[in-house]
């Protein structure tokens, strides 16, 4: 699953917190900062679908001062051409 995040505010204490618990989900095997909008991407390894339904809520929605998020399944993984 991957999803995009957005902040409520992008003060230093909202951004450590909101750091923080993402970090602390064992599932997020690739959390990046990005510039512009939105504010985070993650990349996040879940088992089934199932798990795919609750990661979000489980995990990303009690975090504080979260504005939105977004979340999209891989179809397809298609590989560069060498």
């Amino acid at each position: 699953m991957l999803i995009d995040l957005t902040l409520e505010a992008q003060d230093a204490r909202s951004v450590e917190t909101f750091e923080q618990a993402l970090g602390r989900a064992p599932e997020v095997v690739e959390p990046r900062r990005l510039s512009g909008g939105p504010d985070y991407f993650a990349r996040v390894a879940v088992a089934d679908l199932a798990a795919d339904e609750t990661f979000p809520s489980r995990h990303v929605m009690t975090i504080p001062r979260i504005r939105s998020i977004t979340s999209h399944f891989t179809m397809k993984h298609i590989e560069p051409a060498l």
